[in-house]
């Protein structure tokens, strides 16, 4: 653990929220103010880190820490001039023991996620390992433009896609020692922030504090909400409640607009695909809210365009490379190459299949169960399921709005309307192929947005409840008991479960022998030791050693690494300073693929043991089924 780096974490966020909001009117209560800066922060963060690269500043963690502290340090110093510095005097207010009760389920949810991240050693299923990559350069390279002579998509989720998560973490590594622990650390607790930053929004949202506790108790246990799986979804989600919360403070004070502009502007720079469904809820925010106060809300509108409008920032210069992969189906193509028409018509094609209703990786039909009852086995990136209980939360709440819709139109219910209008597009969208929708945005996608409007019915839900409980004279300590314990034990328990099994490490992996030496390195060689693997020298990243495998003389070297003796190897690695060697198990699967299964046989055999018979150059380090470490003399 690095301690050093939490700190940083915190300081980065906290100064630039603070820059950010210092001269706005704020919450008058001071755990609200300054833990919504941690949220609003962590979107100009990405922001900033656009700013940096487009001008070519190095992206390194001293840079960052200057910037965020001017604002802070500067007012500390009027503050001491003006003897106006005093001790924040925090009363044990109803509205300070929510906000610790809230704080406690953020722990809770931290725990979870964090036992469940470290449950095992390696990093789990496929995208965490390419993150890793994207990681690791960004860390090292400070910054997030990549050479130009990768002939294929050779960083996964780095450039031209939005760096956003990938710098994050990239310059929270420069200070934590271990790439592994940053990853699985940082990001369980991106995730369990947004609990915090749920209820905040939540809490000025509806208008009601104990509403927003209940609604962020749901939240905080439905299970479809985000796993601990580490991928660039944890940010952005995370990013919607401090931007949420800006524009609903917009009508206190007009220039949070600002804050509500960079923080809108970070989720469009941290993922390319989620920023177009947040966009849809964003314009039913605002289309509805007009409606319902029959005026152009201008200022919410300005900010959400100028959010979307800053990230052009970095999707005007890389527009061409997006669709230079698109087309060439992940691989780099000359756009100019193609030709006018045939680019149209992939273009068009390319639209059609990602937009399409049964679009996404795990997307499928959706049964009542599916919704109803949450499972202690579930998809690991995105889980699906609500749970009985909050499930007819939800179903109440819906039934009460429409039987009350006449007085919707009043101003205390508007939350309501913007809430259920919410709650039916992502619910015809989770189910685009049930429906068998014309469009769709990756249905199973989905399902960590649709958290949100359920997790806010069912608050109204559980109040219907209390209301009619009272008339019938049960108190309202015992429903809210009945109603606590269900959600608990049919959503919560089941999320806690998944959370904290063992996940797989993903398909590359031919077997947990290999997996189990791979992660002998963790505990046995220094951090970031030079190790050079035959076959997939990028894992090595994700067991915190390193190889430069985006160097051009690594390049050079691994082409044909098959047809060079391990003389000739032995020199390679020397001179460049590589302190281990690996042969694996996944050495004959990935050459298989591309010379055939038996010249890969063949060949990886003859090197093995060419090294094997030269003890004065490799000496075997560790050994087991399907794969052998060596020590480079």
């Amino acid at each position: 653990m690095s301690i050093i780096t939490i700190v940083l974490f915190f300081l980065y966020t906290w100064g630039l929220g603070f820059t950010a909001t210092k001269f706005l009117k704020n919450s008058d209560n001071f755990l609200e103010r300054n833990l919504m800066r941690i949220g609003i922060g962590l979107g100009i963060f990405v922001v900033l880190t656009t700013i940096m690269n487009l001008f070519h500043i190095p992206l390194d963690w001293k840079i960052y820490l200057v910037v965020s502290l001017i604002i802070p340090f500067y007012s500390l110093i009027i503050s001491i001039r003006n003897k106006q510095t005093k001790l924040p005097q925090l009363k044990l207010t109803k509205s300070t023991i929510i906000i610790l009760v809230v704080l406690f389920l953020f722990l809770a949810t931290f725990f979870m996620y964090h036992k469940g991240a470290f449950a095992y050693p390696y990093l789990e299923n496929d995208d965490p390992w390419d993150h890793a990559k994207g990681i690791k350069f960004v860390s090292i390279e400070k910054t997030a433009e990549t050479p130009d002579y990768f002939a294929d998509r050779f960083f996964y989720y780095l450039d031209p896609y939005p760096p956003g998560y990938e710098v994050l973490m990239g310059v929270l590594h420069q200070t934590s020692p271990s790439l592994n622990w940053t990853m699985k650390f940082f990001n369980a607790l991106i995730i369990s922030l947004g609990i915090i930053f749920f209820y905040f929004f939540a809490r000025i949202f509806i208008g009601s504090r104990k509403k927003a506790l209940f609604a962020t108790f749901v939240f905080a246990a439905i299970p479809c909400y985000l796993s601990h799986f580490i991928w660039a979804h944890s940010l952005v989600i995370t990013l919607f409640f401090p931007a949420m919360y800006c524009l609903e403070r917009i009508k206190y004070d007009k220039r949070w607009m600002i804050p509500g502009i960079l923080v809108i502007g970070g989720i469009c720079l941290t993922h390319m695909l989620q920023p177009i469904k947040l966009g849809i809820l964003f314009a039913l925010y605002f289309i509805t809210k007009s409606i319902l106060q029959k005026k152009f809300m201008k200022t919410e509108f300005f900010t959400i365009v100028g959010g979307y409008l800053l990230s052009f920032l970095w999707w005007g210069f890389k527009w061409k490379g997006m669709w230079s992969l698109a087309l060439g189906g992940g691989k780099t193509t000359d756009l100019n190459q193609i030709g006018g028409i045939s680019v149209i018509v992939k273009i068009i094609t390319s639209i059609t299949k990602i937009f399409s209703a049964e679009g996404g990786t795990a997307t499928r039909a959706y049964t009542f169960n599916d919704f109803f009852i949450a499972k202690s086995q579930n998809m690991i990136n995105n889980p699906i399921g609500i749970g009985i209980f909050i499930s007819i939360l939800t179903i109440v709440a819906l039934v009460y709005i429409i039987f009350r819709f006449k007085s919707m139109p009043k101003e205390k219910n508007h939350w309501l309307v913007i809430t259920v209008v919410w709650f039916i597009f992502l619910f015809l969208f989770v189910n685009s192929e049930t429906f068998n929708l014309p469009i769709g945005f990756g249905a199973f996608r989905m399902w960590m947005l649709l958290t949100i409007p359920v997790a806010l019915l069912a608050a109204e839900g559980a109040w219907f409840l209390l209301a009619l409980g009272k008339k019938f004279k049960v108190p309202a300590i015992i429903i809210l008991t009945i109603l606590i314990a269900g959600v608990f034990f049919t959503s919560a328990q089941q999320k806690y479960d998944v959370n904290t099994a063992m996940w797989p490490p993903g398909k590359s992996w031919t077997s947990y022998e290999e997996l189990n030496s791979w992660s002998w390195m963790l505990d046995n060689l220094p951090v970031n030791t030079k190790v050079y693997s035959y076959s997939d020298s990028k894992r090595v990243f994700g067991f915190d050693q390193f190889a430069c495998v985006w160097c051009e003389d690594f390049i050079e070297f691994n082409e044909g690494i098959l047809d060079k003796n391990m003389t000739e190897v032995h020199q390679w690695l020397k001179i460049n300073q590589y302190e281990y060697l690996i042969f694996s198990a996944k050495d004959f699967k990935n050459y298989g693929k591309k010379i055939g299964e038996e010249n890969a046989t063949t060949l990886i055999n003859q090197r093995m043991n060419e090294a094997g018979s030269m003890p004065d150059k490799f000496q075997v380090a560790q050994q087991s089924q399907g794969f052998i470490l060596f020590k480079i003399i």
